[in-house]
C-alpha cells in the first residue's frame, strides 16, 4: 500500500494523495471505532483488535479435598467421558445427593485428575440453588465466564441469549472442565454448558431429570460405608486416635450415618482437642434430641444448617409430609403410610417425588422409602416444633390406625375361619395397604413390615392408645406361628396384656393371655405360659364364658406336653376336642385333636395318632384353616410311615410340603424331613440326600437349626453319605 496523507473531514469523506494520483472516497452515517482508507492495496491486510486478557486462562476451581471411597462413581464418571468423546460430544455428568453427602468433593476430584487434558482453564460458579437470596440467574454466570475467558466487560452482551452464543463460540474451540455447583434446575443449568469437547459437572441435591433428556450421565451418592466413614475420619484426625480406639471410631461413624460432612465436623471437633478420647464425642453424639446440634463449627460447617436450607427450600405441603414422616417410627414406609399421614391431603405420592428429588428421602427395596438417620432426626425436629400438638396426636392416631386396618387385613386373608376381634378406629377414615392377593403375599407383607409394626404397637403405647396397642398385638398374631418369630410374638403380647389391663378390658386381657402364652412356650418358657393358661382360665369362669375356658384347655395341654407332662397334657387335649365343638368352636376342637395325635406319635401309638391326625385334618379342611389342616397332613404322613405303608405316608406329605412351602419354613422341614425317610424306605437314596439337604435348609431360614427334628436329620444325612462314600 503506497503512503499518503488522509484527511479526515467529519462526515464528508477523504482524500488521499500520493505518487502523483488522487483518489477520494466518501464516508456517510455514524462510524464506530477504527476506520482505514486507502487507495490501492498490494499485500495482505491483517487487520485485528485483541481485548486485554484475550489470552487469560481460568483456573477457578476451589482447592481440591481427598475424596474418600467413591471408586465406583469416579469409574462410572470416566466410563461416560471416553464414551462422549468417542462419539465427538460435549460431556456432561449431574451429581445429586443429601446435603453434606460430598458431591463437590468427588466432582473436583474427577475435574482435577482431568487437567493435563483440558488444557483450556477451569470454570467455577456456585448457582445458590440453596442460597437464601435465591438462584444465582444464568444471566450473570454467563457474564462473569466470558470476563473469565477474557471478554471485557464493556463488551458482554446484554441479553441472555448473545452472552449465551459468545460462551458457545468461545468454548468451542477450546477444551476446558467446567464445574457448576448447587444447581436448583435444569434450566438454570443449559445455557451455562460449553461447546466443544469441554467436560461439565453439575452438583444438586436435587436429581434434575431434565438434564438426562440432553445427554447427562446421572450420578447418585449415598452415605458412606462404615469402613470407609473411619476412614474419612484418621484422615479427618491424623493423629493415630482412629487406630488406639477402633470400636469408638466405628461408633462415631453409626452415629454420624456414613454422612461426610457429619464424620468431618466430629473429626475436626475432636482435632481441636488432642487429648480427648473419641468415646466423648460419641457419648454427646448418644442422645438423639441434640445430636444435629453437636455436628456443627462455629455456624461454618453444620449439618443442622446444611438441612434446615433444604427444608426451607421445600413447597408446603410437601413440607407438611416431611415433618409428619418424622414422627414414623419405623425405618421404611410405603406410599400408603405417608398417605395416611398427610389424610387428608390426596396428594401423598406427588409429596413423596418431591421429597426424592431433593434428596431427603432415600429409595428402599419393593418401592418403598427411608430416610437416611439423620434426616430422619431433622424432619421429628421439624415436626416438634413447626406442628401443633394436635395436629401431631391426630398424625400419630391415623398412621397406628393405618397398620392396625392393614394388619387386620392380612389377618382376616390367613385365618378367614379365625374369631377377629372387633377393631376401635379413630374418627378419620382409615387408608388400608394393599397386603394380599392371597395367603402367601398377606404373610410376606407382615413379615416385610414386622419391624414397623412392632414399633408402631410401642409407640401406640407410649402415645396413650392402649385399644391400639392390644388390637395391633392380636392382629399380629397369624405370623408368629408360621414363621416363628417367637420373641416378637412375646414382646407384642406383653405390651398388649399390660394394654388391656390398663383399660380393665377382660375380654382383651384373656385374648392376650392365650395368645401370649402360646408365644411363651414358642420362646421356650413353658412354665410362664402355663401360668398366662391359667389366669386366663380363672377370668373366664369368673366371666361365665364356658367356650372361652374351653379354649384354655387346649393351650393348659400343650404347656403340660412342653414341661413333659404327658399324661395330664393328654387328659386336656381329650377334655378340649370333646366340649370345644358343644360350644360352637369346631376348629378349635380339631386343633385338640391334631394336639393329640401329635402326642401319641411322639409316644409311639401309631394307630392312634393317624386316628386323630385325620379327624383333625377334615375338621381343619371343613373350617378352611389351610395350615393347620397342613400340619395335620405332615402328621398323618409321618403316622403312616411308622406303619411302614409308604405310599399313603409319601401322599400325605406331599400335599402337606405343598401347602406349608410358602407358608412357614420351619413346618416344610418337617414334612420334607419325612419325605426324606419315605425316599430311603423306598430305595431312592439320592432322593432321599437332597431332601435332606433341602430340610436342612429350611430348618437354618426359620432359624431352627438347632431343633431336635433338624439334628435327627443331620444324623440321617450323615449316615446317608457315610454310605454312599462306602460303595
Amino acid at each position: 500500500m503506497r503512503r499518503g496523507t488522509v484527511t479526515h473531514t467529519h462526515g464528508a469523506g477523504a482524500r488521499v494523495r500520493g505518487g502523483g494520483q488522487e483518489s477520494s472516497n466518501e464516508l456517510s452515517g455514524t462510524v464506530h471505532g477504527p476506520v482505514v482508507q486507502a487507495g490501492s492495496v498490494y499485500g495482505g491486510i491483517h487487520i485485528a483488535s485483541r481485548p486485554d486478557g484475550a489470552e487469560r486462562t481460568p483456573w477457578q476451581l476451589p482447592p481440591l479435598v481427598r475424596v474418600i471411597d467413591r471408586t465406583r462413581e469416579l469409574a462410572v464418571l470416566e466410563r461416560h467421558r471416553v464414551r462422549a468423546a468417542r462419539e465427538d460430544r460435549p460431556v456432561l455428568a449431574a451429581l445429586s445427593g443429601l446435603g453434606g453427602v460430598g458431591k463437590t468433593t468427588l466432582a473436583l476430584s474427577w475435574l482435577y485428575a482431568l487437567r493435563s487434558r483440558f488444557p483450556g482453564g477451569q470454570l467455577h460458579a456456585d448457582l445458590g440453588a440453596q442460597s437464601a437470596d435465591g438462584p444465582e440467574h444464568p444471566a450473570e454466570v454467563l457474564a462473569r465466564f466470558l470476563r473469565a475467558l477474557g471478554v471485557p466487560a464493556q463488551q458482554v452482551p446484554a441479553r441472555l441469549a448473545e452472552r449465551a452464543a459468545l460462551y458457545r463460540s468461545l468454548t468451542a474451540i477450546r477444551r476446558l472442565v467446567v464445574l457448576l455447583d448447587d444447581a436448583a434446575t435444569a434450566a438454570q443449568v443449559r445455557p451455562l454448558l460449553p461447546a466443544g469437547g469441554s467436560v461439565t459437572a453439575v452438583t444438586s441435591r436435587r436429581r434434575l431429570p431434565g438434564l438426562t433428556v440432553d445427554g447427562c450421565c446421572p450420578v447418585h451418592l449415598e452415605p458412606l460405608a462404615p469402613e470407609a466413614a473411619v476412614e474419612l475420619l484418621a484422615d479427618t484426625l491424623s493423629d493415630g486416635r482412629v487406630d488406639e480406639q477402633p470400636e469408638d471410631a466405628r461408633a462415631l461413624v453409626e452415629l454420624c450415618a456414613g454422612l461426610p460432612l457429619a464424620v468431618r465436623v466430629a473429626g475436626a471437633r475432636l482435632a481441636t482437642r488432642p487429648g480427648r478420647r473419641i468415646g466423648t464425642m460419641v457419648r454427646a453424639l448418644g442422645e438423639e434430641r441434640r445430636r444435629l446440634e453437636a455436628l456443627a463449627i462455629d455456624g461454618d460447617h453444620d449439618v443442622l444448617a446444611t438441612l434446615d436450607v433444604s427444608y426451607r427450600a421445600l413447597p408446603g405441603p410437601a413440607a407438611r409430609l416431611y415433618r409428619l414422616l418424622g414422627l414414623h417410627p419405623g425405618r421404611e414406609f410405603d406410599g400408603s403410610a405417608a398417605a395416611a399421614l398427610c389424610a387428608p391431603d390426596g396428594a401423598a405420592a406427588a409429596h413423596l417425588d418431591v421429597l426424592h428429588d431433593a434428596s431427603l428421602l432415600v429409595e428402599a427395596p419393593g418401592e418403598r422409602s427411608r430416610f437416611h438417620d439423620l434426616v430422619r432426626l431433622h424432619a421429628a425436629a421439624k415436626a416438634e416444633a413447626d406442628e401443633p400438638a394436635g395436629e401431631r396426636a391426630a398424625a400419630v392416631r391415623r398412621l397406628a390406625d393405618h397398620y392396625l386396618a392393614s394388619a387386620t387385613r392380612a389377618e382376616e386373608i390367613l385365618d378367614p375361619q379365625h374369631r377377629t376381634m372387633a377393631r376401635d378406629y379413630g374418627p378419620t377414615p382409615v387408608v388400608v395397604a394393599e397386603v394380599g392377593p392371597g395367603p402367601e403375599a398377606a404373610l410376606d407383607w407382615l413379615e416385610r413390615e414386622l419391624p414397623t409394626l412392632m414399633a408402631v404397637l410401642q409407640q401406640a403405647s407410649a402415645a396413650g392408645l392402649p385399644t391400639v396397642c392390644w388390637q395391633l398385638a392380636d392382629a399380629l398374631w397369624p405370623l408368629f406361628p408360621r414363621r416363628k418369630f417367637h420373641a416378637e410374638c412375646a414382646a407384642a403380647h406383653r405390651a398388649g396384656l399390660a394394654a388391656a389391663r390398663e383399660l380393665g378390658d377382660a375380654v382383651a386381657e384373656c385374648r392376650m393371655l392365650t395368645s401370649g402364652g402360646v408365644g411363651e412356650m414358642g420362646a421356650g418358657n413353658p412354665g410362664r405360659a402355663l401360668e398366662m393358661f391359667e389366669r386366663a382360665a380363672r377370668l373366664f369362669l369368673s366371666a361365665d364364658d364356658p367356650l372361652g375356658h374351653a379354649r384354655t384347655l387346649n393351650y393348659r395341654g400343650l404347656a403340660l406336653q412342653r414341661l413333659g407332662r404327658p399324661r395330664g397334657a393328654a387328659e386336656f387335649f381329650r377334655r378340649a376336642a370333646a366340649e370345644l365343638p358343644v360350644h360352637g368352636d369346631r376348629r378349635a376342637g380339631g386343633l385338640a385333636a391334631l394336639n393329640l395325635a401329635a402326642l401319641a406319635l411322639d409316644e409311639g401309638r401309631a394307630e392312634e395318632a393317624l386316628r386323630h391326625a385325620g379327624a383333625a385334618r377334615r375338621t381343619l379342611d371343613e373350617a378352611g384353616d389351610t395350615y393347620n389342616a397342613a400340619r395335620a397332613a405332615t402328621c398323618v404322613g409321618r403316622a403312616h410311615l411308622a406303619l411302614e405303608r409308604l405310599g399313603p405316608a409319601e401322599d400325605a406329605l406331599t400335599a402337606a410340603l405343598a401347602a406349608l412351602r410358602d407358608v412357614s419354613a420351619y413346618e416344610a422341614a418337617r414334612a420334607l424331613g419325612a419325605l426324606a425317610e419315605v425316599s430311603e424306605r423306598h430305595g431312592r437314596r439320592d432322593l432321599a440326600r437332597g431332601r435332606c439337604r433341602q430340610a436342612l435348609d429350611l430348618y437354618a431360614s426359620a432359624g431352627r437349626s438347632g431343633s431336635k427334628d433338624a439334628e435327627a436329620l443331620r444324623r440321617r444325612l450323615a449316615a446317608l453319605e457315610h454310605e454312599e462314600s462306602a460303595q
